[in-house]
């Protein structure tokens, strides 16, 4: 048995398909450049059709966004940059194409690897997969289809790229693991999107599976079964038919309530990154958007900050997309590891602590301004709720409140129509926020508890090192305080508290969250009606008394204990 990361849940059991790509051993040679440059020329104008060749194939399997991950490869076959870096080597050196195309290829994929964001890295992958193609293109090799397989199988491999996982046949693939990626790896959100189980992560699955092998795929759990046994095999095949079982069921849930069995209702929401996200929200019975990550808007701009009317265009989608349903729109949170191509940020000894979010925004307000016009023209269109990221002290919020409504006033001034009731609050991510939280919801219309950020802060444990990666504790108690305290100080005042980190879509949280009053739960769509059946087999009233237990415990594993005791 072989353990690895649950990225799109499902049980398979089928033989092993074992995905070898070719191996190109290159090294420099001393070539003509005019015909190393013409044969590189060549490969790539192959590259960019057989990209196109695989987008095509893809049309009708995936959504738009997926789908868009090949334009992404395709600007990136087309980047007069890359291109033109990989020519002028070959020129000045002249050296082979294929040594040049690694050389290049190499220095971009460690610059994304560097960087201390999944996002980021996962599109070293994107370059990767990109180049590989490239350099098989300039030397002959073939590149395995996966377009032929014509028998039920489980792909084994090294990775599996955005253009491999485009070609999957859901007819003969139940499903596949990796040694390597993530949960945010393009392969992982294909997998989901394409609705076949995947593990990734799992070490040593290259080494240990062979090619025609019987395997579980256990992509619950997040393991592996290499040559399972009969009782094995039998005791998987029950749990496969269960798990279609209560997929199936939770499909009825799409338009129910997210009511307790005392009647206590809650609001479940999706988290998006861009307009496209909306329809799996609403297809997973989404009551809301929770938390709209608008810095992808900026992130996806190449030259300069997206215009006021760019904006407006994208906010617009959003809020007539979700029909009338609250949007909560977060604005700008750029810097610490999310930079922009076109804006120089200044060196920090901690940029996660440093000039981002919110303090960018109050000290660029010309930057700021024109989010919030595009935002509040945008208002007519749905249900919007603006929150301010990193809020630290009264002084930020009422800064940020301020240019608000002075942009406000002037579009009304100018005849713009705009709605009147836009909700304005904040994000509770910096300790000092939750503690003075009775104070800001004096004059915040709400709160969106940012866990991730609130327990990396509270714990001073970066989450991205491994080395401090088990002080990530979002059941530790102090944290759990530190909620209690934010949704009391709303309650007091009559406002309402969501939380849009990843801790509301936990399975053990969230029984706990609802015991300390939560409002509104945001997470990622695919986890909304798993989480509502949840909330439906559960007593307010009982959670409640739980949360008061759990917030008198020393240390996470004793919290762990009790919501499990909770749940039996």
């Amino acid at each position: 048995m072989l353990k690895g990361i649950a990225a799109s849940s499902g049980i398979a059991i089928a033989k092993v398909y074992k995905l070898q790509q070719p191996v190109l051993n290159i090294e420099k040679k001393e070539c003509d450049s005019a015909a190393e440059v013409a044969k590189f020329q060549a490969a790539l104008v192959k590259t960019q059709a057989d990209i196109e060749a695989v987008k095509a194939k893809a049309e009708g399997k995936l959504s738009e966004e997926e789908l868009a991950i090949f334009d992404a490869h395709l600007m990136m076959a087309n980047d007069p940059e890359l291109s033109g870096q990989i020519e002028e080597m070959i020129k000045n050196e002249s050296c082979n194409a294929e040594f040049a195309t690694e050389t290049v290829a190499n220095m971009m994929i460690s610059m994304f690897e560097s960087m201390d964001n999944d996002y980021f890295k996962e599109r070293a992958a994107d370059v990767k997969d990109v180049t590989f193609r490239l350099k098989c293109n300039i030397v002959g090799a073939v590149i395995p289809d996966l377009t032929t397989i014509n028998e039920e199988v489980v792909i084994v491999a090294e990775d599996l790229t955005p253009s491999d996982t485009a070609q999957l046949n859901k007819q003969f693939t139940l499903g596949f693991a990796t040694a390597t990626g993530g949960r945010t790896s393009h392969s992982a959100i294909m997998a989901r999107s394409l609705e076949i189980p995947a593990v990734v992560g799992c070490a040593g699955i290259m080494e240990q599976a062979s090619q025609g092998d019987l395997l579980i795929l256990d992509a619950v759990e997040g393991q592996v079964i290499l040559n399972p046994t009969p009782e094995q095999v039998k005791e998987y095949e029950a749990k496969a038919e269960a798990f279609k079982a209560e997929k199936e069921a939770l499909k009825v849930l799409k338009d129910a309530k997210s009511v307790t069995t005392d009647g206590h209702e809650v609001e479940l929401a999706g988290n998006i990154g861009t307009p496209k996200d909306v329809e799996g929200v609403l297809n997973n019975g989404g009551e809301g958007v929770g938390l709209y990550r608008t810095e992808f808007l900026y992130m996806d701009s190449e030259l300069d900050f997206p215009s006021e009317d760019e904006q407006f265009e994208a906010y617009k989608a959003v809020l007539e997309g979700m029909g009338g349903k609250k949007v909560v729109v977060r604005t700008l949170d750029i810097g610490g590891d999310k930079k922009l191509p076109y804006f120089t940020f200044p060196e920090e000894m901690n940029p996660f602590l440093g000039y981002r979010a919110i303090r960018l925004c109050l000290d660029r307000t010309d930057i700021f301004r024109t989010q919030l016009r595009a935002l509040i023209r945008a208002s007519v269109y749905g249900k919007l709720c603006i929150m301010f990221p990193m809020i630290a002290t009264l002084d930020e919020f009422r800064q940020a409140k301020a240019l608000f409504e002075e942009e406000k006033a002037k579009l009304v001034s100018e005849g713009v129509a705009v709605s009147d009731h836009i909700e304005v609050g904040m994000m509770v991510e910096i300790p000092a926020a939750a503690v003075l939280a009775d104070q800001f919801a004096k004059e915040a219309d709400f709160f969106s508890i940012g866990t991730n950020d609130l327990i990396q802060y509270s714990m001073a444990a970066d989450r991205m090192s491994e080395k401090v990666s088990y002080l990530y504790q979002p059941l530790n108690p102090s944290i759990l305080r530190l909620v209690k305290v934010t949704i009391d100080g709303a309650h007091k005042e009559g406002k309402w508290v969501g939380m849009c980190g990843e801790m509301a879509g936990d399975e053990l949280a969230a029984p706990v969250l609802l015991g300390l009053g939560l409002d509104e739960f945001s997470m990622s769509a695919s986890s909304i009606l798993r989480t509502r059946k949840m909330i439906r087999s559960l007593s307010k009233q009982e959670m409640e008394v739980m949360a008061e237990k759990a917030l008198q415990c020393g240390n996470i594993k004793e919290v762990t204990e009790l919501v499990k005791n909770s749940l039996k």
